[in-house]
């Protein structure tokens, strides 16, 4: 194996780095090359860090490029973080950092350390890498950085960031490059550094995408500042930005949450008329509304008709009908919407589930939710199972007791992804699936909630 080999060559200078990658991968040694595409499905099945980094390794290069390279390595990185495995989740990025790299190459690294949870652990990475990079240096690799402090929610140090390392490095920022800026200051709540940025764009030629007044109107819109919010979209409209996908999902957002599911609709049907398709965001803002009203019947016609309308349900959707319906008593359509999770590797996380599971135990179907806690840990490394070990021994399913016989069968040809909390999971929001990738434009899309706030 290439890989292998490299790391024979390495390991004299790598020391404990090397060490650990050879560990992992003297478990793959007999693994075929696998594509890329190959590789990214068993690796989102695999929850061992070691297979992990063993499947990774396998990968064909000839089959890499730099966005699969991007995806792959981040979910090995993934891994080994969710195990706590900080130290060898950096010692396999730092060790895919080329001696002489290109800047897609670098990007596509540095993206993977916010997977790992590693900022400050990119940003030596990058100081190390630039300078045997051509010159002039693009923007790419230094919006990649600054990506990862913000999708790490390190937004303090992304202004900072911005000022030193363009200077440093003689970087000229792009668009892209504002539009982190800005998302880092709405994030912190510096409406007029935000109004500053723009100006500066202006300024330097640039013109203001609709992606950086979608960041700032999500944010206004957050802060319940209404008025600023429907002023930005007059000037977006005005300086000639058409409304996308994204924009109409904030307006949305608030609409479902703080107005009333009319308001919601009247929007969705704007968007029909400006030839904006609704998405899955859009929809599961729309179930939002619906539970929020009460409407839980309407919320279910509305999940079972996502593939009429051409969307499928996301990680957000599964999280937030099965704490409606497990709120609602609805116990048989929530381990419906289980079984759907599990099979599309989208399980919700684990204190969603902890509530399917104390539900059905509090109304004596204590068979089913055994079955549920059985099959999360069979899946799952040990270190990923705190929760449920601890679970199981406060509910009394860790005994004989119960007929298993009358426990629903649930499939298993797909493992569920862990339910843990990540950077980007709060009480109702889920705003991404499992694997999402770190994006060196400054997309709103990518930060937007996928569905429930």
């Amino acid at each position: 194996m290439a890989a292998l080999a490299s790391l024979l060559l390495r390991r004299r200078r790598g020391g404990r780095r090397a060490d650990f990658l050879l560990r992992a991968l003297s478990t793959a040694a007999a693994e075929p090359a696998l594509t890329a595409s190959a590789a990214k499905t068993r690796l989102r099945r695999e929850h061992d860090p070691d297979r992990v980094v063993s499947l990774f390794e396998a990968i064909d290069d000839a089959s890499l490029s730099a966005s699969s390279t991007r995806h792959a390595l981040s979910l090995a990185a993934r891994r080994l973080s969710r195990a706590r495995r900080f130290a060898d989740a950096e010692a396999l990025l730092s060790s895919h950092i080329p001696a002489s790299p290109t800047e897609p190459q670098l990007a596509a690294v540095l993206c993977s350390y916010a997977s790992a949870s590693l900022p400050e652990k990119a940003l030596p990475a990058f100081r190390s890498a630039v300078p045997s990079l051509p010159t002039p240096v693009s923007p790419l690799p230094f919006n990649a950085l600054l990506s990862v402090f913000l999708r790490c929610r390190r937004h303090r140090r992304v202004p900072v960031l911005f000022a030193e390392l363009s200077k440093e490095f003689s970087i000229t920022p792009d668009a892209s490059s504002y539009g982190i800026l800005v998302k880092a200051y709405c994030m912190l709540g510096k409406d007029a550094k935000a109004h500053e940025v723009l100006d500066k764009m202006r300024g330097q030629g640039f013109t203001p995408t609709t992606s950086i007044y979608t960041t700032m109107i999500d944010s206004m819109y957050k802060q319940k500042k209404i008025e600023q919010a429907e002023r930005l979209w007059k000037q977006m409209l005005e300086s000639g930005c058409k409304p996308d996908q994204a924009a109409y999902n904030a307006k949305i957002m608030h609409y479902s949450l703080h107005g009333n599911t009319e308001d919601v609709l009247e929007t969705i049907a704007e968007m029909g008329a400006a030839g904006v398709k609704p998405d899955t965001i859009t929809y599961n803002f729309l179930m939002t509304s619906y539970c929020k009203d009460g409407k839980i019947e309407s919320a279910k016609e509305l999940y079972n008709s996502l593939g009429e309308k051409g969307c499928s349900a996301n990680a957000a959707t599964y999280k937030h009908m099965l704490a409606q319906l497990c709120a609602h008593g609805d116990f048989d359509g929530a381990l419906e919407i289980f079984k759907e999770s599990f099979r599309s590797n989208k399980v919700p996380d684990f204190r969603t589930m902890r509530g399917l599971v104390e539900g059905l135990t509090k109304v004596g179907r204590a068979a089913e939710a055994k079955n549920i806690v059985a099959k999360m840990k069979k899946k799952f490394p040990e270190q990923l199972l705190s929760g449920w070990i601890k679970l199981e021994r406060e509910l009394g399913l860790n005994s004989d007791s119960g007929d298993a016989s009358q426990a629903e069968c649930i499939s298993e040809e797909t493992p569920a992804e862990a339910g843990t909390a990540t950077l980007k999971t709060l009480e109702l929001e889920d705003p991404s699936a499992d694997d999402t990738e770190c994006t060196t434009e400054a997309s709103t899309n990518e930060k937007m909630p996928q569905g429930f706030a």
